[in-house]
């Protein structure tokens, strides 16, 4: 068994496409229609192409009570690995991302979260490496 796919709640598809490829950089997969929405997946240029994430429309209403709690609470909704969690928060501010959660190391992670502009807080994290 193995992960495919995965979602991301997005109030916006169009904002959350741009977000995370423009921004983030990962790689449009899949946009097709799927009803009143569509089906929207990106990849990592840096991971296998067949894990995808689906930029997902809340049009659940219950979807919108989970992704409101879990951003007034400050919960990522997922974290994503980087191999530099300073480096690429560093990056991502420099394109203007707005960050609630400066590096900070967690055990053995060094833990960092944002704004996706879509309604969710993200993390990244990377391994700290023994001293």
């Amino acid at each position: 068994m193995k992960i495919n796919l995965t979602s991301v709640m997005v109030d916006d598809q169009a904002k959350a496409l741009a977000f995370y490829t423009d921004v983030l950089g990962f790689i449009k997969k899949h946009d097709m229609p799927a009803g009143e929405h569509r089906w929207l997946t990106v990849v990592s240029p840096e991971g296998p192409a067949d894990i995808e994430l689906l930029l997902e429309p809340m049009g659940f209403p219950p979807s919108k009570v989970y992704q409101k709690a879990l951003f007034e609470a400050g919960i990522p909704l997922t974290v994503f690995a980087v191999d530099d969690c300073q480096k690429e928060y560093e990056r991502l501010t420099m394109l203007g991302v707005a960050f609630r959660q400066k590096p900070t190391p967690m055990g053995p992670v060094m833990f960092a979260s944002f704004d996706d502009t879509c309604g969710n807080f993200i993390g990244i994290s990377s391994f700290i490496a023994p001293a």
